[in-house]
């Protein structure tokens, strides 16, 4: 099993993750979700320190049950989502140099750690990921399957928004990491549509580049009742001629 050796963690590693939290915070402030929040509080993230994985887990398994498995870098789908079912969540140990600030293609530690942890501390979300892992390890062969639950996935938990008093708040953990991706999101000409099923499952996504549009939830219930239909939908053996 994979450890995070919090001892190979240089000075300069320390300063990334100071200045990382320092320029998030700031940006996140009225721009985030009240959940995100109120999560980082509970989570007791702070600039001084990268986390610890085994403190963080020990705090998320007070809050929720769950916990950190570092891992090296991306896994697969099959493997992700049967991490998330066992609520596990896999965060990657290394983290982006100084050249590195604004966008990268790849999770690091900044994003899995700071972007997805806080909201793992809110039972309702951390039980509509369980949820979705639940499902997604019942297909676990099933590559149409597998790339329509990610895609659910990419544009909540990875982009999503939610309105909060009639004003969409950031929730994805690649929009809370990343300086680039919030000020892009919030320009006046990116697109964002209101959340729907069928046209999430409809629309691409990319890795190498912001978003070209992003959902905004009406309410947290969406979520679960996405999963749920998605759920039915395959068990149903759904050929997903939406998609055609």
């Amino acid at each position: 099993m994979l450890q995070q050796h919090y001892d190979r963690y240089t000075p300069q590693d320390q300063l990334v993750w100071k200045v990382l939290f320092d320029r998030q915070t700031a940006l996140l402030h009225k721009r985030a979700c009240t959940a995100f929040t109120q999560g980082l509080q509970r989570i007791g993230f702070h600039r001084n320190a990268i986390p610890d994985f085994a403190e963080v887990s020990g705090r998320l398994r007070q809050y929720t049950g769950w916990s950190l498995v570092p891992v090296a870098g991306i896994v697969d789908d099959a493997t992700f989502f049967a991490l998330l079912a066992e609520k596990k969540f896999p965060a990657t140990t290394w983290l982006r140099s100084m050249q590195q600030f604004d966008f990268i293609a790849e999770p690091d530690l900044f994003h899995d750690v700071f972007g997805h942890v806080p909201l793992l501390t809110d039972a309702a979300f951390a039980n509509f990921l369980q949820f979705l892992g639940q499902v997604a390890r019942q297909h676990p062969h099933d590559a149409q399957a597998l790339q329509r639950l990610r895609a659910l996935y990419w544009f909540t938990v990875e982009f999503g928004l939610v309105l909060e008093d009639g004003k969409p708040r950031l929730y994805g953990a690649g929009l809370l990491s990343s300086a680039g991706e919030v000020h892009h999101c919030v320009h006046d000409e990116t697109t964002r549509h209101a959340f729907d099923l069928a046209t999430v499952l409809n629309t691409g996504f990319t890795e190498v580049r912001f978003q070209e549009q992003y959902f905004v939830l009406t309410n947290w219930e969406q979520l679960t009742e996405s999963v749920a239909e998605l759920a039915a939908l395959l068990a149903a053996d759904w050929q997903l001629k939406v998609l055609e």
